[in-house]
């Protein structure tokens, strides 16, 4: 697991929402139970400030790291994907978002990053130049600052289209499926993470798992994937998971917490 992935599942579990900085010393000694390093915990918080992604507070000789707007963001768009969207998209709506733009040869630094973004919000490739996600996504985010010349519809099948044939061109079906597959390999068992020193590493590797999975998840209409679609099970699994975990996970993680009050928590 990458360092910055578990320890944004940390702080979504047990620091979002609560207004505290946390001190270098208790992210080393809860990612150690992990695996991680204490360089490579250090060398993860200094990335993640100069990514806006946490911000330095001192308190005394000790350094305390806090939450910035930027990774609440991303925290509450990881406890909305969790806990409230759900894998499974069986609305009654067939409503789609299309993206089309066109970037000279020579923005290729652009045209990549574009992509990644477009992917990210649940967008497939239907041709070139031309892409498509489920629901109504808002594109001015996904595009903003890129200063391409971009294009947004929205959108409804019509005959002919197959659509079932449509998604199965435009994302991996396969590779998709197989990542929930895989996880319900590893978690449902009587006693997954059999390794893990406690349920506070179980929690976090959990968790971690689960967000690499569903944010790779378009969540594309239940009614054109395959009627084996292992999502929902996958899901089931993952919650009754964290609530086995959570009470005794919340009791170590309360004991190794040094924390201090977020001189900028009234602000937000």
């Amino acid at each position: 697991m990458r360092p910055q992935s578990v320890i944004l599942t940390f702080l979504g579990d047990h620091v979002y929402g609560r207004g505290i900085c946390v001190s270098s010393g208790s992210f080393i000694e809860a990612f150690a139970k992990v695996g991680i390093s204490e360089e490579a915990t250090r060398s993860t918080l200094t990335r993640m400030v100069r990514r806006d992604l946490l911000r330095r507070q001192r308190s005394g000789r000790r350094m305390y790291f806090g939450l910035t707007p930027t990774s609440t963001e991303v925290l509450k768009d990881g406890e909305r994907r969790i806990w409230h969207s759900g894998v499974v998209n069986d609305a009654d709506e067939d409503r789609w978002t299309l993206i089309g733009f066109s970037l000279p040869e020579s923005w290729q630094r652009q045209r990549h990053e574009l992509r990644s973004r477009l992917v990210w919000a649940g967008f497939g490739p239907l041709q070139n130049g031309l892409w498509i996600a489920p629901g109504d996504v808002d594109a001015a985010r996904v595009i903003e600052d890129l200063g391409a010349n971009v294009k947004v519809f929205a959108a409804e099948p019509r005959h002919p289209t197959d659509m079932q044939a449509l998604v199965g061109d435009a994302y991996d079906l396969s590779g998709l499926g197989e990542r929930y597959r895989e996880f319900l390999r590893r978690w449902d068992r009587a006693d997954p993470a059999p390794d893990a020193p406690d349920d506070l590493a179980r929690s976090l590797t959990l968790l971690t798992d689960w967000l690499q999975v569903i944010r790779a998840d378009p969540r594309l209409p239940l009614r054109y994937l395959p009627h084996d679609w292992p999502a929902e099970k996958a899901q089931r699994v993952c919650h009754a998971l964290h609530e086995r975990f959570r009470p005794e996970a919340g009791r170590i993680a309360e004991r190794l917490l040094d924390v201090v009050p977020d001189e900028t928590w009234a602000e937000r």
